[in-house]
């Protein structure tokens, strides 16, 4: 009865794991988890959403004085390191198509990763504005 019981209180201290939707996921009707992952894209790509898809959000993820010195017409600037574990304001559809850019592509595929990670589901990562060909503003 004793190496029982201390079995059983053994079985008790083990976490469960799987029962929860983990950061990023979320539970389907099947309780199956599905994972967000962003989708990455090339430039011609983004242009032709930008064109078919006028809705969609363009989101510059540089600091705003990289933002402010020339931008794709139409992008809002979010900047990578203001994305954290809370939904930007900015970004309140989590269902919204997202093109996400920035200056050399690094920073845009960290905060598209964050951006999935939070459970938005049309996240697009397009690189870097040193490689755009087309407009820019300022």
């Amino acid at each position: 009865m004793k190496k029982y019981l201390i079995a059983l209180f053994a079985l008790a201290l083990i976490p469960l794991t799987g029962c929860a939707a983990k950061k990023g996921n979320i539970m389907d009707g099947d309780d199956m988890v599905r994972k967000f992952v962003y989708t990455q894209i090339t430039q011609d790509e983004a242009k032709r959403m930008m064109q078919d898809k006028p809705d969609c959000v363009i989101v510059d993820v540089r600091r705003q004085d990289e933002y402010a010195s020339g931008h794709i017409p139409g992008a809002i600037c979010v900047p990578n390191e203001t994305i954290g574990d809370g939904k930007p304001e900015e970004l309140p559809d989590m269902a919204q198509v997202i093109l996400v850019y920035c200056r050399s592509g690094n920073r845009s595929k960290q905060a598209a990763q964050k951006l999935a990670d939070m459970g938005y589901s049309n996240v697009y990562e397009f690189g870097g504005i040193i490689d755009w060909t087309g407009d820019i503003e300022k």
